[in-house]
């Protein structure tokens, strides 16, 4: 199995987890996104999971132009698209009248991507976000969105299962990547996972630690 559809399978795995045993109470609690409860969050994930899916089945005869690591350089902070896409979510999200309905689409959904990744060619080329990337490389940046939000899902729910170790082992990579060397070696995958995406700000130890690469957090988000 390719290193993209391994990390896929695990970091899937672990979010359905965490979300399979959560009831309609447990849907409406704050997730670590601002303005997003529980489903309006399992609903972003859901629509990322059917991205995946739809990108997987469009193949692109165009050379790659972004890999697992670069294609993260179009995401940065962006305010006011944040607000629209908060606002989207938890509109959208609420014409789901029983959460059990939102669960099980979100299931069935990371289940059927984990499938056609397990099967998908990695070097084949595919199209999504306005990019090319390799089947391998699409797969990879699945698990990073999927893991970063699942921190995000744990924020409320602290008793739920956590993301899979593959999963933050390849956003460590990621923001490794874009930072273009190692983070300082006592962070966690979890914490290097919130301030590499600006979940959570740098201390000024962090700051003074880093050097001038601390003005580039956060790396995506």
């Amino acid at each position: 199995m390719d290193t993209g559809a391994r990390v896929l399978r695990a970091a899937y795995e672990a979010a359905a987890e965490a979300v399979g045993g959560l009831g309609d109470e447990e849907s409406w609690l704050p997730s670590g996104c601002t303005g997003w409860a529980v489903r309006d969050l399992v609903f972003h994930c859901l629509g990322d999971a059917q991205r995946g899916l739809v990108a997987l089945h469009t193949p692109s005869p165009d050379p790659a132009d972004r890999d697992a690591v670069t294609y993260w350089r179009d995401w940065r902070p962006n305010a006011a698209g944040a607000a629209n896409g908060r606002r989207w979510a938890r509109v959208s999200a609420s014409m789901f009248l029983d959460w059990r309905q939102l669960r099980g689409l979100y299931l069935e959904t990371l289940a059927a991507a984990v499938h056609a990744g397990d099967t998908a060619d990695p070097a084949r080329h595919v199209a999504t976000q306005g990019h090319v990337l390799t089947a391998g490389d699409l797969l990879t940046t699945l698990a990073v969105e999927a893991t970063v939000h699942h921190l995000d899902l744990t924020v409320g729910l602290p008793h739920a299962p956590g993301p899979a170790p593959e999963g933050l082992a390849a956003v460590r990579a990621t923001l490794d990547g874009l930072l273009g060397r190692p983070a300082l070696p006592e962070w966690s995958d979890g914490h290097y996972a919130r301030v590499g995406t600006g979940r959570a700000p740098l201390t000024a130890a962090e700051r003074a630690a880093l050097g001038p690469a601390a003005d580039r957090f956060p790396l995506f988000g």
